[in-house]
């Protein structure tokens, strides 16, 4: 569970529902895959992060759904989220305004992307469909940035392992749905050392050993150097104060793994810092 001290912010207007597409038909252009840092509630407030993330979806063409791997569910096998319309919402942190927890992202069916994702999985893996587990903060925060309207139908997809191959191959399977406008995303914080932050202001400065991973991570991602981003644990500055735990960090492997060739140098969207963490954010091709 998220915990943070609150910020006393305006509220985001509910959103509504539509008939979901068709997420089989062939699209005239290939989604990119993201990597994206979710910050946390009050991010929805942040006139700044929310116009980065909101101009970042005008850029993209139209997703006929969102198939998201958020930090927030650790799970194996891989598990997947409910599909029926008005998937819930799980209020998955504590200490902020009431108001977040009263936040609704009101989404379409989205059945047959969980069909799909189930059949391009290895014979012989289970994949458990549960009938009641939501979107948590990792998946409906952003999304109700970049996609207000709510009209996309969104699957979440636990993460099922922190090994960056394995996860680098379970991108990989899922890379054709690209080609039905699918958008896949992984979600996380390229820092997250809350255990180590003193100040929880939106601007506040970040940390030393926030900059140093954010400068290491920025560095290899601008050379398309996968192994070095997988060798974390022992070869980036600030650790592990910057991942006191990493599933903030390795649905970037999903993401990479989605693209045509890991070894590209990704577009990195958005940079700098959110109480002290790091922003950076990108798309693959």
């Amino acid at each position: 569970m998220l915990q943070l001290l609150p910020d006393i912010l305006s509220s985001v207007p509910p959103t509504s529902t539509t008939t979901a597409p068709d997420t089989t038909q062939p699209q005239d252009e290939r989604l990119p895959a993201l990597y994206i840092g979710h910050g946390a509630p009050p991010l929805l407030d942040d006139p700044l992060w929310t116009s980065q993330l909101a101009k970042w979806a005008g850029d993209l063409p139209r997703p006929t759904a969102v198939l998201i791997v958020s930090a927030h569910w650790e799970s194996a096998p891989v598990s997947l989220s409910a599909t029926a319309a008005g998937t819930p919402l799980v209020y998955d942190f504590g200490g902020f305004a009431q108001r977040y927890y009263e936040m609704t992202y009101v989404t379409p069916d989205a059945s047959a992307l969980a069909a799909r994702v189930a059949a391009m999985l290895p014979d012989g893996e289970p994949v458990h469909q549960h009938a009641s587990r939501g979107l948590d903060h990792g998946a409906w925060v952003p999304l109700k940035i970049m996609y207000p309207a709510g009209d996309i139908p969104v699957l979440q997809m636990s993460l099922p392992t922190h090994d960056p191959y394995q996860l680098l191959d379970l991108g990989a399977r899922l890379a054709p749905l690209r080609d039905e406008g699918v958008l896949i995303i992984g979600s996380g914080f390229l820092t997250h050392g809350l255990p180590f932050l003193r100040e929880f202001r939106i601007d506040a400065d970040a940390p030393g050993w926030s900059r140093e991973f954010d400068a290491w991570a920025a560095e290899a991602l601008t050379r398309g150097d996968v192994d070095e981003l997988a060798a974390y644990r022992d070869r980036a500055p600030g650790m592990p104060y910057a991942h006191p735990t990493v599933e903030h960090y390795t649905p970037l492997f999903i993401t990479l793994g989605a693209s045509r060739d890991p070894a590209t140098p990704s577009d990195q969207r958005i940079d700098g810092y959110w109480m002290g963490l790091s922003k950076r954010s990108l798309q693959v091709a």
